[in-house]
């Protein structure tokens, strides 16, 4: 047994301290390959090994994979907003990490959908000029607001695909419409019919999740929804929307009349994509991004520390 302990320490310090390959282990010791790799494992399950893993200031990997595991997410990204309070900074900074995901995640060949959005905005105009070969950036949802303003969904687009050289789909219509009768219409164009099937074939999507606030982007000039309309919303216990499409806190869908005049993916066709990021935080955002999870519309998430540690603390 003596015997066996001096070999797990000395294979442990030639791997660990010198930097020998196991390979090279093997034959200066005259072991077998597979029988150096046993006794490192059986010195890491004694604790005669001990590896830590050093986080860095400002990185929060422990409370990530806390908040992956509490939620089955795919990945999380957790930043330290300087102002927690104040939504113009959140929004800022958050586009920033979003904009650094973008450039990992987003990868030769992808088809990538966005939605619209402040934060979206600010992580659109965060993204590195890098080329991506063959890849095309799509339109999720219909024009919302007015055209010249920087979180339209048709210049995060137009912008996002010039950064990284990609074609683009625009999808050539409103966000939401006066009546389903002119929606269904307008689905049954040509050009419009084909963006939303590229919308659904998207293996990757970047979406916006919005709060039910009278200071929200969706209020601004009541000039895509009325608050009346925001109100009966509420009154269903709707908490958030993504892509104008609304759910309560468990993650249900809010069926109303409006879905049917949103010319845009829906809930169900954001579930079924292989990786969604949604990107928010923020207090005022915290039963929207809670409902996002649960519902599976997003399986990663950017937010902000306070968001984070507020997630673990929802009851099972």
């Amino acid at each position: 047994m003596k015997e066996k302990l001096r070999l797990m320490i000395k294979i442990a310090k030639l791997y660990y301290e010198s930097g020998l390959t196991q390979d090279t282990i093997s034959q200066r010791l005259r072991l077998s390959r597979p029988r150096v790799s046993r006794l490192m494992q059986e010195a890491l399950e004694q604790g005669i090994i001990k590896i830590s893993i050093a986080q860095e200031p400002g990185s929060y990997a422990e409370l990530e994979q806390k908040v992956e595991t509490r939620f089955g997410l795919l990945e999380a990204i957790i930043v330290d907003v300087s102002d927690p309070e104040a939504n113009e900074s959140v929004s800022k900074e958050l586009g920033i990490a979003a904009a650094e995901q973008f450039s990992r995640l987003v990868q030769d060949g992808d088809t990538v959908g966005l939605t619209w959005g402040v934060t979206l905005a600010s992580m659109v105009e965060k993204l590195n000029p890098e080329k991506k070969r063959n890849c095309m950036v799509v339109q999720m949802v219909g024009g919302l607001g007015e055209p010249q303003a920087e979180t339209h969904a048709t210049g995060l687009v137009s912008r996002t695909s010039a950064a990284i050289g990609a074609s683009l789909w625009l999808l050539p219509a409103p966000g939401v419409v006066d009546s389903a009768e002119f929606a269904a219409l307008l689905r049954s164009d040509r050009h419009i019919a084909q963006t939303l099937e590229m919308v659904r074939k998207a293996n990757i999507a970047f979406a916006g999740i919005g709060a039910l606030t009278r200071d929200s982007l969706l209020m601004r000039a009541e000039s895509i929804i009325s608050w009346k309309e925001m109100e009966k919303l509420i009154a269903l216990g709707a908490v958030g929307d993504i892509g104008l499409h609304f759910y309560d806190i468990q993650g249900n869908p809010i069926q109303t009349e409006l879905d049917e005049r949103v010319i845009g993916i829906s809930l169900e066709e954001m579930r079924s994509l292989n990786r969604v990021v949604g990107i928010a935080g923020g207090a005022a955002k915290f039963n929207a991004i809670l409902g996002a999870i649960r519902g599976r519309f997003i399986n990663t998430l950017v937010t902000d520390l306070g968001t984070a540690r507020k997630l673990l603390e929802v009851p099972s």
